[in-house]
């Protein structure tokens, strides 16, 4: 049986953006997955979209790991985490290879996951315009950072069998092994819209075929074999890390425990397809600490579920169904309900969309007195905030990072008493607080401040 710390993995990346990572990993995920192996997925960063299609290709939790918001210390952890009885992990990188925080050096980059997780890299080029110059490029992201090991290339976008014999042969003088080729004329449909692929969740059924494509693809370009022998040569993860769990004082800061104290509160947690971004981890900690955590759909359900105590709405395209959710009146009144009551309630990003009066026009929960709307600007990147006062989330001076991902803009930006001090990249205050009520554009990752669930259930027990 595999040690839970040596489960073999890899990791897939690219010298940047749009070279054809996703639908590769994916693809090997599902391949892998229908070998019959149990496989674990992960994403390098903050993105919630693609583990969806992870999740799809393997039947498993996609997980993200994100350094800036979780801190390096917690990638192992994590990794083990979501890795727990599997037989091969798969993580998708995210921009280049060694793209990361901006003016952090490698912080953040997928460089520094791989090396976190001692995983070998499998290096996706698109070598739509390129023969001989593929061995320059390879060869400069293998010597780039000794730490990092290129186990292997797969090619994408190869015009013809000429094409790849190209590039095979420019390729052999750099001791990376071709792993796969992929041919151009086979585009697989992820479609996309303002803020990335369409989520799962919107297209379920497509997104079954896509996933089946990109499967195809792998299994007709690539060696399996020789892809999961690389995997299975990983050897043990550095450092001797433990995986994490909710609660566990090992990854934990001191917080007074809730255990003992009654009945479980029930937190609400807003899904469905308007809202699809939450990190599993929120979910798991959120029961850790004694709620009783049910799902419920903002455009369905005209009442919030039986004795909900707490709310937490995270990201999605509320956006999109501004109609749908501003017509859904009985619950968009029982949501004003339970905040005026002063019950707990964070929510992020789409979540503070939702608790606005309105959104482009329509009417929506009016708990905060701000009004939203789309714009055509993208506000996007990590953020270092600090908690400005006592909220049902956080205490006063509790440090968090986050990130910031949408094309709308809420005016004003932030109520009397907000919600975080920003410091990255210019100082500024944002989000609301009021009553029980924690809304910002912030998406935190709370694996890094397990505190903050615990502090939300005890409030949901006492308010």
């Amino acid at each position: 049986m595999t040690s839970p710390s040596s489960v073999p993995r890899l990791v897939v990346a690219a010298p940047s953006s749009g070279s054809g990572k996703t639908t590769v990993a994916t693809g090997l995920m599902a391949a892998f997955a229908a070998r019959g192996l149990a496989v674990s997925p992960h994403k390098v960063g903050p993105d919630y979209i693609d583990p969806g299609y992870h999740a799809l290709a393997t039947g498993r939790t996609g997980r993200n790991l994100d350094a800036y918001l979780c801190g390096p210390e917690l990638i192992a952890p994590l990794f083990l985490h979501g890795a727990r009885g599997c037989d091969l992990a798969v993580v998708e990188g995210v921009m280049g290879l060694y793209d990361g925080a901006a003016g952090e050096g490698e912080l953040a980059s997928t460089a520094q996951v791989a090396k976190l997780l001692g995983a070998p890299v499998v290096l996706v080029v698109d070598a739509s315009a390129q023969s001989r110059s593929v061995a320059a490029l390879v060869h400069g992201f293998a010597s780039w950072d000794p730490g990092v090991r290129i186990g292997g290339v797969i090619l994408n976008k190869v015009g013809s069998d000429r094409h790849e014999a190209l590039l095979r042969e420019a390729l052999e003088s750099c001791g990376v092994p071709v792993l796969g080729a992929l041919r151009r004329a086979e585009p697989v449909s992820t479609p996309s819209r303002h803020l990335g692929l369409v989520p799962v969740a919107e297209r379920r059924a497509a997104a079954v075929d896509s996933v089946a494509a990109m499967a195809d693809l792998v299994v007709r370009g690539c060696d399996l074999d020789a892809l999961e022998a690389l995997a299975r040569g990983a050897g043990a993860l550095p450092g001797g890390s433990a995986p994490w769990t909710p609660g566990s004082p090992t990854h934990d800061r001191p917080s007074r425990s809730v255990e003992g104290c009654g009945s479980k509160p029930v937190v609400a947690v807003a899904g469905g397809e308007a809202f699809t971004f939450s990190y599993a981890e929120h979910a798991e900690l959120l029961a850790a600490a004694g709620a009783e955590v049910v799902t419920f759909d903002p455009l369905r359900d005209e009442r919030l579920p039986e004795g909900t105590r707490g709310l937490v709405i995270g990201g999605g395209f509320p956006e999109v169904y501004a109609g749908e959710l501003s017509a859904n009146e009985p619950l968009r009144k029982a949501v004003a309900d339970l905040a005026y009551s002063g019950a707990p309630v964070a929510a992020e990003c789409a979540g503070l969309l939702y608790l606005c009066r309105e959104l482009d026009g329509q009417p929506m929960c009016g708990v905060l007195d701000a009004t939203a709307r789309m714009t055509d600007r993208l506000t996007l990147g990590y953020r270092d905030a600090v908690a400005v006062g006592d909220s049902a989330l956080a205490a006063a001076g509790t440090r968090m990072r986050g990130h910031e991902f949408h094309r709308t803009v809420v005016e004003p930006g932030a109520g009397a008493a907000p919600a975080w001090g920003v410091r990255t990249p210019v100082r500024r205050v944002e989000g609301f607080v009021r009553h029980g009520v924690h809304a910002s554009y912030l998406h935190t990752h709370w694996a890094s401040e397990p505190g903050v669930a615990r502090r939300f259930v005890e409030r949901c027990r006492t308010s």
